[in-house]
């Protein structure tokens, strides 16, 4: 499967003359997906003029490098995403995870490549032997089979009955879910992940975030009341319980896993307000008056 083009939006070559180089956002996919899952989000963030939006396919997903080895670790993600950044000049992003994504923010950050860090239902909030690391990686294994069949049909896979319904449950709120044109890029971007086995053993191999009450840059945690991935209250009491007392925990009423194809607007509107809240010329501005 080639490897597709990272959406990079608002860089120098899209700007008019005269107008300032937008602050950079990194924005990362969670596990089976890629970086359509926020193709509305950047176009809304970009379309600001304040930004300059990078969101890659990661490693072993559909469009992405193909894993290194059979032995996956999540530092084979984060090398990916930093070489990345190293192309494009960035020492530092604001740093934007789902999920998966999520958990490779986090280690950015202690990398020292984050300015800002929101993280949405991510994933690693668990200890090496926590009941949640199990009950996740189960999930993703008794749905094998969906993903199989899948595989075989194709979008026609939605005709079937119930099918969508089965399909959303993980990743939306209501019974509609994403848009049809989102859901087939869903599923085909979840049959061709390259790297589904690879990621699922590195989870059950490794500890999650083990180092949060450390995270030194502004963060924000954002859970969705119908993540059905990390239900609440357990599946996130870690991630709680562990980062800075001073975090701010934003709670998304109604919405599963994968906010941003339900409610991008909304998404995109606490990225920028974080963002904006956390940018020199807003902490350097004069008192209004």
């Amino acid at each position: 499967m080639p490897e597709r083009a990272p959406i990079h939006l608002g860089s120098t070559e899209d700007r008019r003359p005269g107008d300032s180089g937008g602050e950079p956002i990194v924005l990362l996919h969670p596990f089976l997906c890629s970086q359509a899952v926020w193709r509305t989000v950047a176009d809304q963030l970009a379309e600001t003029g304040r930004y300059e939006v990078f969101a890659p396919t990661m490693i072993g997903h559909h469009g992405g490098r193909r894993a290194p080895s059979w032995f996956m670790d999540t530092a084979h993600l984060v090398d990916d995403v930093e070489r990345r950044m190293d192309e494009l000049g960035w020492d530092t992003a604001h740093m934007v995870g789902n999920s998966l994504g999520g958990w490779v923010a986090f280690e950015l950050e202690r990398r020292g490549r984050a300015r800002t860090l929101t993280a949405i239902a991510p994933a690693g909030g668990w200890s090496q032997h926590s009941l949640t690391k199990y009950e996740t990686v189960l999930k993703f294994l008794a749905g094998g089979p969906a993903l199989l069949a899948a595989r075989l049909l194709g979008p026609r896979i939605l005709d079937v009955p119930f099918a969508r319904r089965i399909a959303t449950l993980p990743i939306s709120g209501p019974a509609d879910g994403p848009s049809h044109p989102d859901l087939v890029a869903l599923i085909d971007d979840a049959t061709h992940c390259t790297a589904y086995f690879q990621l699922l053993v590195k989870t059950l191999r490794l500890s999650g975030l083990l180092e949060l009450a450390h995270v030194a840059i502004p963060t924000q945690l954002v859970l969705c009341e119908k993540d059905r991935v990390f239900p609440h209250p357990r599946g996130n009491k870690y991630l709680v319980d562990n980062l800075p007392a001073d975090t701010p925990v934003i709670r998304l009423d109604g919405l599963g896993h994968i906010p941003m194809l339900e409610a991008p607007g909304r998404v995109t509107e606490l990225i920028a307000d974080f963002v904006d809240q956390h940018t020199e010329p807003q902490l350097q501005a004069p008192p209004a008056g």
